[in-house]
């Protein structure tokens, strides 16, 4: 694991646009597919803005880019929020980020993949036909789920069977209803939805680099008991990146502090 820290909110911005870009860049430069997965919320907004602008102003070709999204929220559990719902995370990839590539970088919507409820394996199987992803963007929720993996006991199923779980449509809790209400929806509640559907661990854990961002204080907690025990469960979901042959977290040293662990 490679442990950054940063001063700020800009500065992971840069940082985690600088890693895609270079990851990304050379390979869709020499004419090959990359396959990138693609987190949503207010943590990525800013880098979303820069990756877009380094595209753009390096004239990168982006018909070989094909993007797959953590999570899609959903009615119920076959039925996918509509665009135009203000928390639609299809939505909020084409304000933050796919509507700003230029159309001479031949970026084309249905290069952009997210998880359907009436269908969820259909994401698994077109990914893994694809090669599965080269690098995987990450949040961590404040209860330390990733995507909408949420936290199990141990008691309930195992370290292995959990990392194992394909991508499918679940209830969201209640603690993760509240952080989306606080964070992402202005503080109305009835806004968010109680369904999602989310990629699963073990695709998520298969990409060959995992970059993980965080920026609100809420997270030191889950971060704090992640690299404290060092070990992968259920009950932490993100704690399974620390199994990961290419896992970089980066965090924000003004709302973070992780010093005991550089």
């Amino acid at each position: 694991m490679k442990l950054q820290k940063v001063c700020d909110y800009h500065a992971m911005s840069i940082a985690g646009a600088a890693i895609i870009y270079e990851k990304a860049a050379p390979v869709l430069k020499a004419g090959k597919s990359f396959n990138l997965g693609l987190a949503t919320g207010n943590t990525m907004i800013e880098l979303y803005s820069i990756l877009a602008d380094r595209f753009n102003k390096d004239g990168i070709d982006l018909s070989k880019l094909n993007t797959w999204n953590l999570d899609e929220y959903a009615l119920d559990d076959n039925h996918a929020v509509s665009t135009d719902h203000p928390l639609s995370y299809r939505r909020y990839m084409f304000e933050k980020l796919f509507n700003k590539f230029l159309p001479e970088r031949n970026f084309k919507a249905e290069q952009a993949h997210f998880p359907d409820p009436a269908d969820p394996e259909k994401f698994d199987r077109e990914l893994e036909a694809a090669g599965g992803l080269d690098l995987q963007l990450l949040g961590i929720g404040f209860n330390g789920h990733i995507a909408f993996n949420e936290p199990e006991k141990e008691s309930d199923i195992s370290v292995e069977d959990f990392g194992a779980l394909p991508t499918r449509v679940l209830p969201l809790t209640q603690e993760t209803i509240d952080q989306n209400t606080k964070v992402t929806a202005n503080g109305d509640m009835s806004l968010v939805p109680r369904f999602a559907a989310t990629m699963g661990m073990k695709p998520i854990l298969q990409a060959r680099e995992e970059l993980l961002l965080a920026c609100f204080a809420e997270q030191e907690a889950p971060l704090t008991r992640m690299l404290t025990e060092n070990r992968a469960t259920p009950e932490l979901p993100a704690s399974y990146l620390l199994k990961h042959d290419n896992f970089t977290l980066i965090y924000t040293a003004d709302k973070i502090d992780l010093e005991q662990f550089l």
